[in-house]
C-alpha cells in the first residue's frame, strides 16, 4: 500500500508526496572494512527534564548510549562529544565528559568497538581567556580528564586560540606542547569556519595554503604523535593537495560530508598508501549509518561500483542536511535518528530542532527516502504528520 503525505516545497506550497516503496538499505552483519569510519554521534536529549532548554542541559543517557551501540553494530566507530554532539552547541564540558567516560565505558562491552573523544578548550571563558597559555592550560585539562579515563583524543579546534593567537607560532606553540604530552597518537581537528564562524582564520591566517602549511609543519614535527587529521572545509581538492603532503603513517579522515564518496574510495595516487584515499571521521555517517556500512563493506570486498551505487543517492540528502548555515545540520541529523525510531521525540539539546524551518526538513524527508534511508517507512510517515500537524498542517 503507498504511503502518501502533504508536504511543504521551499515557497510553503503544499503537495502530496508518495514514498518510493524502496527497500531500506540493508547492511551486512559482521562486515569489514578497509577504511576506519568514524560517526561522529549525537546526543539524545531528555525532553521530561524540568529545565531552561536554552541555558542547561539535559541528555537521555539510556537513548544516547544506545545509539553509539547501533553504530557499533554496523562496524563504525564513534567520534564522542563533538560537533555533531552539540558540543559547543548547548552540550557544556562537564557533560561532555561524562558523555566521554559513559561511552569509553559502554565501549568495552562491544567486541571490536573503537571510539575517540574530543578534546577542547570550550570550559573557558573566552572574556577571560588572554595569553596563548591559557589555551594551553586549557586543553591539559581535557587532556588530563579524558586520558584518565582511557581515552583516545581527538584535539579539537579551539575558539579560545583563534581569539587570542596573533600569529602561525602560537598555534605551533600551543600544538607542540598538545602533541608532546599525549599519552597515544591523537586525530587532528580542523574545523572550516562554515561550521563554526568562531574558527575563522584558524592556523594564524585566513588563507588556505598558508594555513595548510602551518598544520603540515606541526604534524611532519610530530608524525608519531599524530594518528590522522580531519578537516571540514567542504572541498575536496584541498583536502586531496593535504593528504597527499601528509607524513608516511598519517591518515586523512575526510570531514568533507558533500564530496565524502569520491574521498574515501580514493585516487591511489601518491607515495604513500595513505596518500591515495581518505578514512573517515564524519558527521553524515551518523545519519546515514546503515548505508555508510553497507557501501565501506562492499568497498572492502573490492566492489567499488556497489559503494557508489549505495553511498550517490545519499549525497544529495547530506548536502542538503549540512547547507549553509551549515552549523544547523545537527537539526537534520537528529530529525533522522527521530524518523527511524532510535528516539521518541523531535527534542534538542539548546532547543535546536528549531535552527531548520518545517520546508527545509520535508525536503529532508523526501531526500531520506530516495536515499533508502527510512528504515520504518509506516514508522517515519506517521512521525513526519505529527510533525506537519504542529505546524498546521493536517491530513
Amino acid at each position: 500500500m503507498a504511503l502518501t503525505l502533504r508536504l511543504p516545497d521551499a515557497d510553503g506550497r503544499l503537495a502530496p508526496y508518495t514514498l518510493s516503496g524502496a527497500a531500506p538499505v540493508q547492511p551486512q552483519p559482521g562486515a569489514r572494512f578497509n577504511r576506519i569510519a568514524y560517526s561522529a554521534a549525537h546526543v539524545v536529549a531528555d525532553p521530561l527534564a524540568a529545565i531552561d532548554p536554552w541555558l542547561q542541559c539535559a541528555v537521555d543517557w539510556d537513548a544516547t548510549l544506545a545509539y553509539r551501540r547501533h553504530l557499533w553494530s554496523l562496524g563504525l566507530g564513534v567520534a564522542e562529544a563533538m560537533d555533531t554532539a552539540q558540543r559547543g552547541m548547548g552540550l557544556d564540558w562537564p557533560t561532555s565528559l561524562e558523555l566521554i567516560g559513559r561511552s569509553i565505558d559502554a565501549a568495552r562491552d562491544v567486541p571490536g568497538a573503537f571510539l575517540a573523544s574530543g578534546c577542547g578548550t570550550d570550559h573557558l571563558d573566552l572574556a577571560e581567556v588572554r595569553r596563548v597559555d591559557d589555551v594551553i592550560r586549557g586543553y591539559e585539562t581535557q587532556m588530563a580528564a579524558i586520558e584518565a579515563l582511557g581515552g583516545k583524543l581527538i584535539v579539537m579546534a579551539s575558539r579560545a586560540l583563534a581569539r587570542v593567537a596573533k600569529s602561525p607560532a602560537d598555534y605551533e606553540r600551543v600544538y607542540d606542547r598538545v602533541l608532546s604530552q599525549a599519552k597515544q597518537p591523537v586525530v587532528l581537528h580542523w574545523l572550516g569556519d562554515m561550521f563554526d564562524p568562531a574558527l575563522a582564520g584558524y592556523w594564524g591566517t585566513t588563507d588556505v595554503d598558508a594555513a595548510m602549511d602551518t598544520a603540515l609543519g606541526i604534524i611532519a614535527a610530530h608524525p608519531h604523535k599524530v594518528d590522522g587529521i580531519k578537516i571540514s572545509l567542504l572541498d575536496k581538492d584541498k583536502e586531496i593537495a593535504m593528504r597527499r603532503r601528509l607524513p608516511a603513517g598519517v591518515r586523512m579522515y575526510t570531514g568533507d560530508d558533500f564530496n565524502y564518496a569520491e574521498l574515501i574510495a580514493g585516487d591511489g595516487a601518491g607515495t604513500e598508501p595513505t596518500h591515495g584515499k581518505s578514512d573517515a571521521l564524519l558527521g553524515i555517517f551518523d545519519a546515514i549509518a546503515p548505508a555508510a556500512s553497507a557501501a565501506l563493506a562492499a568497498l572492502a570486498q573490492g566492489n567499488t561500483a556497489r559503494f557508489h551505487e549505495i553511498l550517490a543517492p545519499t549525497v544529495p540528502l547530506s548536502r542538503h542536511i549540512f547547507r549553509a548555515p551549515t552549523r544547523f545540520y545537527k537539526t537534520g541529523v537528529v530529525f533522522m535518528a527521530w524518523l527511524n525510531g532510535h528516539q521518541s521525540h523531535f527534542t534538542m539539546v539548546g532547543g535546536q530542532q528549531s535552527t531548520r524551518s518545517l520546508p527545509h526538513l520535508a525536503e529532508l524527508f523526501r531526500l531520506a527516502d530516495a536515499a533508502h534511508l527510512l528504515a520504518d517507512p509506516e514508522l517515519a510517515v506517521r512521525r513526519m504528520k505529527a510533525l506537519l500537524a504542529t505546524h498546521g498542517v493536517e491530513g
